[in-house]
């Protein structure tokens, strides 16, 4: 057992240094740490710092939210441009700084030919008459049209007799 022990603590990784992991979405930047624990339900805070802003006070803060193995922050709609993400816990202590670069959202562009025709022609014909109806009214429906007939034919016929003296 003595001997075993040497050999499970060489097993172990190495737990990583304390920092930050910054990344960006369109005009979204996001920030991940481990290394804040809560104090008073608070982990710490983020702030997002501008090329001519000095002090974390500056920047845009955010309250990290999250787990004891994960916390994270993000600001949305942010410009162009190179920022400085800078993470302190609740403790006081710095969790870790780094650097990030916004594109610019892409302009979108219009395409000078023409889209292309409809594979299946124009859809004409079906005149509004999506419903299915059921058969008594499909039924209703040509005994009206055939009453219809029959009564035109009754009114030409007596239109077309000779009148007589």
């Amino acid at each position: 057992m003595a001997a075993a022990l040497p050999l499970a603590l060489a097993a172990v990784p190495a737990a990583a240094g304390p920092g930050i992991s910054v990344s960006t979405t369109g005009s979204t930047v996001s920030v991940t740490t481990s290394a804040c624990t809560q104090i008073n339900g608070s982990w710490g805070t983020a702030s997002l710092l501008t090329s001519s802003q000095g002090s974390f006070a500056q920047g845009r803060q955010v309250t990290l939210s999250g787990t004891s193995t994960s916390q994270s922050a993000a600001w949305s709609n942010v410009t162009a441009g190179t920022y400085t993400v800078i993470v302190i816990c609740s403790d006081g202590t710095t969790a870790g700084t780094q650097s990030v670069v916004v594109s610019p959202a892409p302009s979108p562009t219009r395409s000078p030919s023409p889209s292309a025709s409809p594979s299946r022609g124009v859809m004409g014909g079906a005149g509004g008459s999506a419903t299915d109806y059921g058969t008594v009214t499909l039924v209703a429906g040509g005994t009206l049209v055939g009453i219809g007939l029959l009564g035109t034919a009754w009114y030409l016929r007596r239109r077309n007799r000779p009148y007589r003296l």
